[in-house]
C-alpha cells in the first residue's frame, strides 16, 4: 500500500512516500516519482550500522526496528527510511500507529525534513505511551506478588497456578521491554545521524524540536533501563515464591518421613517372633504397643512443632 502526504497529493508534488509491503510496481512508482532507490526488506534488515545508517550523495538511508502489536504479541518488524532535501521515503511491513499519527499532523505545507522531525516524534510519543503501559502492569504485578495474603497456601493448588502464570507474565513483559530497548537503540542512532549529515540543508527551525527528540530518547532509554531492572526484580521474586514451594513440600515430606521411623521401629520390635516376650503375657500387651507406637509418632511431632518448622 502507497500513502502519499501531505494528504491527496500526486507522486510528482508529494513530500511523504509511505510504503507498507509495497508491490513491485508502488515501488517503481516512488523510485520514478523521487529518483532515489527504494530499499527491499533484506536491506532494512541488516544489523550493522554501516547498513542502517547510509549517505549516498544528499540521500540517507536509515533503518531501525520497530514494535507492532499485529497480534497479543509484539513483534520486531524493520523500518526503512530514505531522507533527501526534497523527499522522505519510509518502508515498513506492518501497520504501525506513529506513521497514521504523524500523516495526521503533518501540516499541508511542509518539506521532507519537517515530515521526518514528525514521524520520530509520533514514533517518541508511542514508545514513551507503551512504556508507561507496561510500568503500570509491572506496578499491578508487583502489588499481586507481594501483597500479605499472596501464596499464604503453598499447597493449594491454585497458589501453584498463580506462581506459573506470574512467571509467564514477567517473560513476556521482559521480552517486550527487551524489544522496546532495541527500537530506542536504532532511533538513537539515527536522529543524531541525521542531525550531523543534514546540518547543511536541515532546516535552522527545527534543531529545537532534533534536540528535544534527542534528550526524549535519552530519558526514555534510562526509564527503559529501570523496567528491566524491575522485570528482572520480579522474576527473581516469583522463582523465589517457588523456591518457598518446594522447600515447604520438601519439608513436609521430611517431617512426615521423620515421623514414620520411630512407630515404624515400634512395630518392627513387636513383630518380631521371639518364642518369649514378656509384653506378650501382659492383659494389656496389646494396648501397651499401640501406645508405645502412637507416643513415639507424637513425640517429633512436638519437636517439631515446637521448633516450628509445621
Amino acid at each position: 500500500m502507497l500513502t502519499l502526504y501531505p494528504a491527496g497529493a500526486e507522486p510528482a508534488s508529494a513530500i511523504w512516500f509511505d510504503l507498507v509491503d509495497p508491490t513491485e510496481a508502488e515501488r517503481a512508482t516512488v523510485e520514478r516519482a523521487t529518483g532515489l532507490s527504494v530499499p527491499t526488506r533484506a536491506q532494512i534488515s541488516e544489523i550493522e550500522s554501516s547498513s542502517r545508517l547510509n549517505a549516498v550523495g544528499d540521500a540517507l538511508y536509515l533503518s531501525t526496528p520497530a514494535v507492532a502489536r499485529s497480534s497479543a504479541v509484539p513483534e520486531v518488524s524493520p523500518i526503512g527510511l530514505v531522507l533527501s532535501p526534497r523527499h522522505l521515503v519510509s518502508v515498513r511491513f506492518a501497520e504501525l500507529t506513529a506513521f497514521r499519527t504523524a500523516g495526521q499532523r503533518l501540516p499541508p505545507r511542509t518539506c521532507s525534513a519537517e515530515a521526518f522531525v514528525s514521524l520520530f516524534e509520533a514514533i517518541v510519543d508511542r514508545l514513551a505511551d507503551v512504556l508507561e503501559q507496561v510500568g503500570s502492569r509491572l506496578d499491578d504485578l508487583s502489588k499481586d506478588v507481594f501483597q500479605p495474603e499472596a501464596y499464604v497456601r503453598p499447597r493449594h493448588r491454585a497458589a501453584d497456578m498463580a506462581l506459573r502464570d506470574t512467571l509467564r507474565t514477567v517473560g513476556r513483559i521482559g521480552d517486550h521491554v527487551s524489544k522496546i530497548r532495541e527500537v530506542l537503540l536504532g532511533v538513537g542512532r539515527i536522529v543524531p545521524y541525521v542531525s550531523e549529515m543534514a546540518h547543511g540543508w536541515l532546516p535552522e527551525a527545527l534543531a529545537p524540536r532534533m534536540k528535544t527528540l534527542r534528550q526524549d530518547i535519552d530519558s526514555l532509554r534510562d526509564y527503559d533501563g529501570h523496567l528491566d531492572s524491575k522485570v528482572q526484580f520480579l522474576l527473581d521474586a516469583t522463582l523465589g515464591f517457588i523456591n518457598i514451594q518446594q522447600n515447604n513440600i520438601f519439608k513436609i515430606l521430611t517431617v512426615v518421613s521423620v515421623v514414620g521411623i520411630p512407630p515404624t521401629l515400634m512395630a518392627g520390635i513387636y513383630g518380631m517372633n521371639f518364642k518369649y516376650m514378656p509384653e506378650l503375657t501382659w492383659s494389656w500387651g496389646y494396648a501397651f504397643g499401640w501406645a508405645v507406637i502412637i507416643i513415639s509418632a507424637l513425640i517429633p511431632l512436638a519437636w517439631f512443632r515446637w521448633r516450628r518448622w509445621i
